[in-house]
């Protein structure tokens, strides 16, 4: 468990991201060369912000063996002269180019926090003045339109619609009876979705909708509306989506005003 931790956190000792560089105590040395309290404490948020990250925290010990590494690997390569190979140039070009653009964000969204207005308005927009209809349904699923047609003829002779879902649909829902559970219109393709909606409880569809997978047939059980989430509980979601606007917005409009040639 500790050496793939270890392999993690290694692996995020590149990723940079902003943070204090005052001069402060040293952790560790590594051949004479100090490893700072503010380095130290950048790549221990860095670690403990990973997915799967033990209870407790990463260890004091693994963070300082991990950047005890990066010094030595640092000091081995700049024996080297890899400051002056072409592709590392290259790479750290891009890689200044990438933390300035990220400070740049960074500024912008501190500097422009959503109100609270803002955010109601969008959660009403978003999500309290939606329609929040989920269905229930099931399905078989053919190869042909033709198909299809033969089983809506069989339904109209009485067949029980799970039945041939088991033995006639090809989906993956056919061994259930083709019963697809509760959804919401966005998890489905649009042209199934569409026929959904335009379905009574209890009904199936008299005309084969076809969609990208082959030819549907499908019995609409039931409809409900469920509780939308509450605004605080979404509020920071909401949040980051209008600073994400504003971030398109602000892209845009250097865009509009720039001189850009495709070649």
């Amino acid at each position: 468990m500790q050496k793939k931790l270890s392999v993690l956190i290694f692996s995020g000792l590149i990723l940079a991201t902003s943070h204090s560089v005052a001069a402060d105590k040293a952790v560790a040395t590594v051949n004479g060369k100090s490893i700072s309290q503010n380095v130290y404490e950048h790549y221990l948020k860095q670690a403990n912000s990973r997915p799967n990250t033990p209870q407790g925290g990463v260890s004091r010990e693994i963070i300082i063996n991990e950047l005890v590494n990066r010094e030595l690997l640092y000091q081995a390569a700049t024996k080297e002269k890899m400051e002056k190979d072409p592709d590392v140039i290259f790479q750290m070009e891009q890689l200044r180019i990438n933390t300035m653009i990220q400070g740049l964000l960074a500024k912008m969204a501190k500097s422009k926090q959503p109100s609270e207005a803002d955010m109601k308005a969008e959660y009403d927009k978003r999500i309290g003045g939606a329609n929040m209809t989920e269905f229930k349904a099931r399905h078989i699923l053919l190869k042909t339109e033709e198909d299809a047609k033969t089983i809506i003829a069989e339904l109209d002779s009485g067949s029980k619609f799970d039945e041939l879902a088991k033995t006639k649909s090809t989906g993956p829902s056919a061994k259930d009876g083709g019963d697809l559970g509760w959804f919401n219109p966005g998890q489905m393709v649009p042209e199934f979705s569409q026929a959904v909606a335009q379905m009574k409880k209890g009904d199936y569809s008299k005309t084969p909708v076809k969609t990208q997978f082959g030819w549907h047939v499908i019995k609409l059980e039931d409809t409900r509306k469920p509780e939308p989430p509450k605004f605080e509980d979404v509020k920071n979601q909401i949040a980051m989506v209008l600073q994400n606007q504003q971030i398109q917005d602000y892209i845009e409009n250097l865009r509009k005003s720039a001189k850009i040639e495709i070649k």
